[in-house]
């Protein structure tokens, strides 16, 4: 059948549209396949040269340098030194055992160590390098680098390590870094890659792990060739990491330096905290350990003596050891009973030298008693009699209820390991933990600091900061990071009435300042900087009543871990507060003469800015103190002062 010319005009057309559509997406193909063939042959041409000729492209992680941190005045407490390391990486090493034998020609490496580091190879991915050795000198490190053609999978690193340039002063607040292990990352819901890079090091206690997501820093990345040997053959492209945040501490390095200088190896721990921001300027445990040594992971003979060393130096006694407070707790006692009304200024009870209550005898320290005591008096002479009768009219839940209020049995939030919140303890609390009701002889101890009661030395100073200002101190160790300062704490009001808390301030200066208070030997002399205190000495063992008879045994007669602890807590100067100090020497027998005169020495360098004038100190004490800095080995910014700075 003849179609019309209608129809094929109309038949050309669509063939023609049909045409233009295939010449189109042909057109496309062959465009994307030329820009494709351009791509390959010109931009990406060095790339598939390498790949033709059995080499390849591999991404490597750059570890971040990690944040620094820093003291109050700038100077560098943990940093990061120049580390010279070989790694290893199995998928390109081919016959690792071959590898290590070429390498152990080149540098010392014992057949345990060789065989330690097979061990980690085999256990590791293949594609992740595994240490075989770092802390190289520049020589061997050389070496390395020149017979790298015959080392495959091997490669030389120059990286940085932790360093803690004041060894021991810090090493229990700010803590250390070490390799990540197995127990670490199973701790971890989706680790990080950078933590499977050989030897990177992670915070493990104290600031370093509180702060480790702020010091981390972000990892970096590079493009390298690879032969088909395995051997780096150059880097094509590097996009360095991200350095963590620096942190700057509140803690004054010159002074940190003379609190650990000043307890030595006693089992002890000192904290000095500015009452007018909480700042803790120093915080410092002892005896104290290299934490350098835990950096690389630290040998087995040196962590078997830190761990069986009887005045254990792995312990933070500053936040984790909780101890009965003595008669540094009188202060909460007695506000207790003056902010309940039972007592006033004006209350006084007699002590004869003990008291007897519900058939059981409690006798006061001093065994021919103490006649009319005030509340003053109380507390200069420390008189026990005054706080049992005092217990017995307050009772438990009041004094408990202050406790808190002045900081003790509640957790400070610091970036610390293990942070206790002691024990400031009542009905509720006995019945909870032991299921007994509480007892009046409860009271009777818990008034003096014993009993269940128990607090850190960091809850001690701030006990004494919040009596020096009657405000709600709070420490804090970070002042700032990356340079944005911490927001400055406004600290409100305890509420406590002024009058009461004068009371415990004049019964505090009482104790350093009267003719009877109890450690006046170890007053300060220079009155701009007059020192209010309290002594504590609590006990570790029963006394029992056939001792009691035929003479309690002397401290120095016991065996060291039956004596008893040695407490102290301060604050100065007496009519404008700037330092609290709080010191705790582990059975060092008496609180007034072994912590305060510490507690003393710690003050004056704080309010001196290093070494005090020896004119602050009592005639007597002059010779013992010259004598007693001769044999320290200061920071040079601690140079005696020839005129007194003003608080």
């Amino acid at each position: 059948m003849r179609k019309s010319q209608r129809e094929i005009v109309e038949s050309s057309r669509v063939i023609t549209r049909r045409g233009l559509m295939l010449a189109t997406i042909q057109a496309a193909v062959v465009t994307v396949l030329g820009l494709k063939l351009r791509s390959m042959q010109i931009e990406h041409a060095d790339e598939y040269r390498l790949l033709s000729d059995g080499n390849s492209i591999k991404i490597r992680l750059l570890p971040p340098a990690r944040g620094l941190i820093l003291d109050r005045n700038g100077m560098i407490i943990a940093g990061n030194e120049q580390n010279y390391r070989v790694t290893l990486t199995r998928e390109e090493a081919g016959d690792v055992s071959a590898v290590i034998a070429r390498l152990r020609r080149i540098i010392p490496m014992s057949d345990r160590q060789a065989a330690e580091i097979l061990a980690e190879i085999r256990r590791r991915s293949a594609v992740t390098p595994v240490m075989v050795t770092d802390r190289l000198s520049w020589p061997e490190f050389s070496s390395i680098a020149l017979n790298a053609p015959a080392l495959p999978g091997v490669t030389p690193e120059s990286g940085l390590s932790r360093s803690y340039p004041r060894r021991g002063d810090f090493a229990h607040v700010l803590g250390y870094v070490g390799p990540v292990s197995d127990y670490d990352l199973s701790k971890i819901d989706n680790p990080d890659p950078v933590l499977m890079l050989p030897e990177f090091q992670l915070g493990k206690v104290g600031m370093e792990a509180k702060l480790e997501q702020v010091l981390r820093g972000k990892a970096g990345a590079r493009r390298v060739e690879v032969n088909s040997a395995g051997r780096e053959m150059r880097e094509l492209s590097r996009q360095e990491g991200q350095q963590g945040a620096t942190v700057q501490t509140t803690l004054d390095a010159g002074l940190q330096n003379f609190v650990a200088q000043r307890l030595g190896e006693e089992s002890a721990a000192a904290v000095v905290i500015d009452v007018t921001n909480g700042d803790i300027a120093a915080i410092s445990s002892s005896p104290v350990f290299d934490p350098n040594k835990f950096v690389r992971g630290i040998s087995g003979p040196d962590y078997r003596a830190l761990m069986e060393h009887d005045h254990r130096p792995l312990a933070d006694k500053t936040v984790q050891g909780a101890y009965p407070p003595g008669s540094t707790f009188k202060m909460v006692a007695l506000l207790a009973g003056l902010e309940s009304g039972v007592i006033n200024t004006g209350t006084r009870f007699f002590c004869p030298g003990y008291i007897t209550v519900a058939g059981r005898r409690f006798h006061c320290w001093s065994r021919g008693g103490h006649g009319t005591v005030d509340v003053i008096k109380s507390l200069a002479e420390s008189c026990d009699i005054y706080y049992y009768e005092l217990a017995q009219r307050v009772g438990i839940d009041r004094i408990a209820a202050m406790a808190r209020r002045m900081g003790i049995g509640v957790h400070h939030d610091l970036p610390m390991s293990a942070i206790t919140e002691g024990i400031a303890p009542d009905r509720a609390w006995k019945m909870a933990r032991y299921q007994q009701e509480w007892q009046i002889g409860d009271s009777i101890n818990a008034s003096i600091g014993q009993g269940y009661v128990l607090a850190s030395p960091l809850q001690l100073a701030v006990m004494a900061a919040r009596v020096a200002t009657g405000r709600a101190v709070a420490p804090r160790l970070v002042r700032a990071i990356d340079g944005i300062q911490e927001p400055e704490p406004d600290f409100p009001d305890l509420g406590l009435n002024p009058l009461n808390l004068r009371a415990a301030r004049m019964g505090m200066d009482a104790v350093m300042n009267s003719s009877r208070g109890t450690a006046r030997r170890m007053r300060i002399t220079a009155p701009e900087w007059r020192l209010a205190g309290k002594t504590g000495t609590s006990q570790v063992r029963n006394i029992t009543a056939a001792e009691r008879a035929r003479g309690v045994i002397k401290n120095e007669q016991l065996p060291w871990n039956r004596r008893d602890h040695a407490l102290f807590v301060c604050f100065a100067p007496f009519d404008a507060p700037r330092y609290a100090v709080s010191v705790v020497v582990e059975h060092g027998g008496g609180g007034s003469a072994v912590a305060a005169p510490i507690a003393r020495d710690i003050m004056l360098f704080a309010l001196a800015g290093g070494l005090p004038p020896l004119s602050a100190y009592p005639d007597g004490e002059r010779a013992k103190v010259q004598e007693m800095w001769s044999r320290m080995d200061l920071m040079p910014s601690a140079a005696p002062k020839t005129e007194r700075a003003k608080a």
